[in-house]
């Protein structure tokens, strides 16, 4: 009789281990995605629309030739604006290994709350803003014209003007920070992750 009991004891405890083993299983597939991963982005074009004259589009694209590879974007294009001009800058910004290409910009958008743009740029190179920017040291602010739910910019959409002195030679530098669960009216351009940071040569002329 003592057999017997202890081979149903036994079963019992394999068939508890087995029940064990299932529901671990079942947690580790029902495990949670891993959240704000940085988005893939292999190209980045900058449209600076005259407000005068929506025709008139000054772009600048930085691309990754080799997609998920090692090297980062890379700048092809100068910024090259007219001067006594005011312009309202956009972004075309994609993931073109996913076919169609996968628009980041709407991602962004979605996330606003999660995303800010930073600008630097030489030394009182716009009549407006004025400064170099708000990448750190910032010496200026930055005309936004998008923000998210939290009234805080976002950068996807900004207005710019040039001065009636034209100079050639500058900078131009954007930056995507990636700031889940931080950002704040008061975060800056080193909080969070850089999704890109880009500089350009600025010439206004």
């Amino acid at each position: 009789m003592k057999t017997i009991e202890k081979i149903i004891n036994f079963r019992l405890l394999a068939i508890l281990f087995a029940g064990f083993a299932i529901i671990s299983c079942s947690d580790d597939d029902d495990a949670p995605e891993e959240e704000n991963e940085e988005e893939v982005i292999t190209s980045v074009t900058l449209l600076f629309t005259n407000d005068a004259d929506a025709t008139d589009i000054v772009t600048a694209t930085a691309v990754d030739p080799d997609g998920l590879g090692s090297a980062e974007l890379q700048v092809q294009d100068e910024i090259d604006l007219a001067v006594d001009t005011q312009y309202t800058l956009t972004f075309a910004i994609l993931n073109t290994l996913e076919t169609p290409a996968e628009d980041i910009g709407e991602e962004i958008e979605e996330e606003d709350d999660e995303h800010q743009i930073f600008f630097g740029f030489t030394t009182d190179a716009f009549d407006s803003p004025t400064g170099s920017g708000n990448i750190s040291p910032s010496t200026g602010s930055i005309n936004y014209n998008d923000q998210d739910d939290n009234m805080n910019p976002v950068g996807l959409s900004t207005t710019w003007t040039t001065p009636v002195t034209a100079t050639t030679g500058g900078t131009f530098t954007v930056r995507l920070q990636h700031q889940p669960d931080i950002k704040t009216s008061t975060t800056g351009s080193e909080d969070g992750d850089s999704d890109f940071d880009l500089e350009f040569v600025l010439n206004i002329q």
